[in-house]
């Protein structure tokens, strides 16, 4: 309602097809900014206290832009600006919303696709400015529910990382794991075109259409109402085709859906086109939305959701701005009907990143680790570590063993490791070394406390090449600090 209500001001306080393009883009500009920072505390700290002050930020925001709008003080530069604080509250508040919602609700609950429609009438009714003050409203609710919530939260063994830390461990997974880049290269290729639609209906819709507020509501309730349609009929849909044949059909009917609208003259044909874009772009975004979940195991869901979100929101900034400027060198239709040919070549470019079987992975942690021995007590920040592994493998099995010991690499970056490699005894042609770098102890104990189920099926189809009993034999090295003080002490006396 919100969105509906600010997007509609903007087109009477600046209907250039720019500035109502801004909107997108201040709406997720701050997802550039604060994504990863968001998804790392969301990870660290007790979301709960998090989420209560992301809340009352927005709370704070929507109601200065209510008043101002109602006392008639907001100009575009000012809805800007406080959309701008808005983008700011829910970027930081989406990464801990969506890594929490999981455990809370189904997924199917996507009853609040019909707020446009409700938007439209209120705006026509009462004003923006009243919509705004609702906004706020609603997240006093949401501010005593979060109050009341009691959350359970599971205890590590280990102490919290920082966030600086969580922020280059939350990247360097996102890194090095294949099965999350796909949906993040899928999310692109789709959003990015998609936001044609998005970024320059409230002007065609004032301009093309000549609607007013409640038509441009009731535009967007038909998008809504799809939606809801399309939740309804996901089930069914997936049992007959994968996730990426839902995403590829949902990209041709959206781009269909662009298409037709650009070519609308009449409301009804433009209403009934958007009802089965709602269809589609629920297809296609849940389904990208359910892969991203499974793509990533609990200890790095929010920083890994947050670059997830990073990629939507940047994506739909850049091609709001994009779509933006070439409504304003040609026409709305035209730039419409640009996105609607983009989105058919992102859908082929895109296939090869496939989605099909994420929600097979079993990502849940491996309980079976224990402390390595060690000979004295180390602290944390103590490193880098070096690990090594020692296989001793029949030669015959050489070239097997090196291809399976190889697909350990991804999940060693993944889970710590700055560095990687394996390593063949050049006296002893039995004898293999994997050998991989962690930058401190604490985290080479992270480590074993991130290992999955699927990791654990990988480590030991590497181990049953070993020609032992007791499986590789595994060895720690640390950079020792008095070795290190040394090497400063000569320095300086050099």
């Amino acid at each position: 309602m919100h969105d509906a209500s600010a997007a509609w001001l903007m087109t009477g306080l600046a209907p250039s097809p720019l500035m109502v393009s801004l909107m997108q883009t201040a709406t997720s500009l701050p997802f550039f900014l604060l994504a990863l920072p968001a998804g790392a505390l969301a990870d660290i700290v007790d979301r709960r206290r998090l989420l209560l002050v992301t809340q009352a930020w927005m709370l704070v925001a929507a109601i200065a832009l209510g008043v101002c709008t109602v006392v008639g003080l907001t100009g575009p530069w000012l809805l800007l600006s406080l959309t701008f604080c808005m983008g700011l509250g829910n970027a930081l508040n989406a990464p801990a919303w969506q890594a929490t919602t999981p455990d809370l609700v189904p997924r199917e609950e996507l009853a609040g696709a019909v707020g446009p429609a409700f938007g439209g009438l209120l705006v026509a009714a009462l004003g923006a400015g009243w919509v705004f003050l609702l906004n706020a409203a609603s997240f006093l609710g949401v501010v005593v529910v979060l109050a009341r919530w009691h959350r359970e939260v599971s205890r590590s063994r280990l102490p919290p990382e920082d966030v600086p830390g969580a922020m280059r461990a939350g990247v360097r997974y996102v890194r090095h794991s294949a099965p999350f880049r796909a949906v993040l290269a899928r999310t692109a290729a789709f959003v990015v075109p998609a936001s044609a639609l998005w970024a320059l209906l409230p002007l065609f819709a004032r301009r093309g259409l000549e609607l007013s507020a409640t038509g441009y509501g009731l535009l967007l309730g038909c998008l809504g109402a799809g939606a809801i349609v399309g939740a309804a009929f996901l089930p069914r849909v997936r049992e007959r085709l994968t996730s990426d044949r839902l995403v590829l059909a949902g990209t041709a009917v959206f781009a269909a859906v662009s298409a037709v609208v650009a070519l609308a003259r009449v409301p009804l044909v433009a209403g009934g086109g958007l009802f089965i874009g709602g269809m589609a772009w629920m297809g296609a975004m849940s389904t990208l939305s359910v892969a991203a979940q499974n793509a990533v195991p609990a200890w790095v869901r929010a920083r890994a959701l947050a670059v997830g979100l990073l990629a939507l929101q940047g994506s739909m900034a850049v091609g709001s701005l994009l779509w933006g400027v070439v409504a304003t060198h040609s026409d709305i239709p035209t730039a419409l009907l640009a996105g609607a040919a983009l989105l058919l070549v992102g859908a082929v470019a895109s296939r090869r990143f496939a989605l099909h079987g994420l929600s097979n992975l079993d990502l849940r942690p491996d309980p079976r680790w224990s402390l390595p021995e060690t000979a004295s007590q180390l602290d944390g920040d103590e490193g880098p570590v070096l690990v090594t592994l020692e296989y001793d493998v029949d030669p015959d099995q050489a070239e097997e063993f090196l291809r399976t010991v190889r697909r350990l690499e991804p999940v060693r970056r993944r889970d710590g490791a700055i560095r990687w490699s394996v390593y063949r005894d050049t006296e002893d042609p039995n004898r293999w070394l994997e050998v991989f770098v962690v930058e401190s102890w604490i985290e080479h104990l992270r480590q074993h406390e991130r290992v999955t189920a699927d990791d654990r099926v990988l480590f030991e189809a590497a181990a049953r090449f070993h020609r032992g009993e007791k499986g590789p034999r595994v060895r720690h090295h640390i950079a020792g600090r008095q070795a290190e003080q040394l090497r400063r002490s000569d320095r300086t006396a050099g």
